[in-house]
């Protein structure tokens, strides 16, 4: 994950975090404390905050201050012990578009729960009747919803003020990884990575599934959109071993 353009952040079944200087990418600082694999993590909008999601049923959060003459990262835990989340393993965490909320998956015990990252209090939890697993999930760009990717092959967006959701979004393929949906910036979208090596691309409103990205030769498990222009990376398992852009080269319509 890339932190406005300076810091770039990676996981690791190793059970650690590593933070990158995006200038030279020189490893400035290695990060521990989860008992197992960590499988997310987020940085708030603000660059202050980073948090990451562990099979170890914990979130933890991180903040983060820059010095300005030495070229480092210093990463403080903002409390120190666990901060839990879930009785189950947490696939995935986001913070809302100002740091002050931070949303959490389970794929294990179904739920997504919403945080007040300050307190650590958790102030709601979603649940789908469905009991579906929650493999994704992470707030829309404007905080008001979360977009949650389940193992039933099914995107679900929720309003979680009233905890209920508004629409789905199916096509893709998601049945046992934790494949990456997001609600990119313009508001106009929903893109999704998939089991059968593709990127698909809904309209937000309609449901419509408008194009679907093919040219990868596994499976999906990263994906990030540019905040500002229509541009897709994506990453996949180890069998492809490449970064694959997308960018609009005409109207509604993205090519590699």
């Amino acid at each position: 994950m890339i932190n406005g353009g300076s810091l770039i952040a990676s996981v690791s079944a190793e059970k650690t975090l590593r933070v990158w200087s995006h200038a030279g990418f020189s490893l400035l600082a290695k990060l521990s404390g989860h008992e197992e694999g960590v499988s997310d993590l987020s940085f708030s909008s603000d660059g202050r905050y980073l948090c990451s999601a562990s099979d170890d049923c914990t979130v933890r959060i991180y903040m983060i201050a820059y010095g300005s003459f030495d070229e480092t990262v210093r990463i403080w835990e903002v409390k120190s012990g666990k901060c839990p989340a879930h009785s189950e393993p947490v696939t995935a965490v986001d913070f809302d578009r100002d740091g002050s909320l931070l949303v959490s998956s389970s794929c294990y015990d179904g739920l997504c729960r919403i945080w007040d990252s300050a307190t650590g209090r958790c102030m709601k939890t979603l649940i789908d009747d469905d009991g579906s697993p929650v493999s994704y999930v992470q707030f829309s760009p404007n905080g008001k919803f979360v977009l949650a990717s389940t193992l039933d092959s099914t995107l679900r967006l929720w309003n979680f003020s009233s905890g209920k959701f508004l629409k789905t979004y199916t096509g893709h393929v998601n049945l046992q990884y934790c494949i990456p949906a997001l609600s990119v910036t313009n508001g106009k979208y929903i893109v999704s990575g998939s089991e059968d090596n593709c990127v698909y691309i809904w309209d937000l409103q309609t449901r419509k599934m408008l194009q679907k990205l093919e040219g990868r030769t596994d499976i999906i498990v990263a994906l990030s959109c540019h905040p500002s222009c229509n541009l897709i990376a994506s990453g996949a398992l180890g069998d492809d071993k490449i970064m694959k852009i997308w960018i609009q080269k005409k109207e509604d319509q993205l090519e590699d």
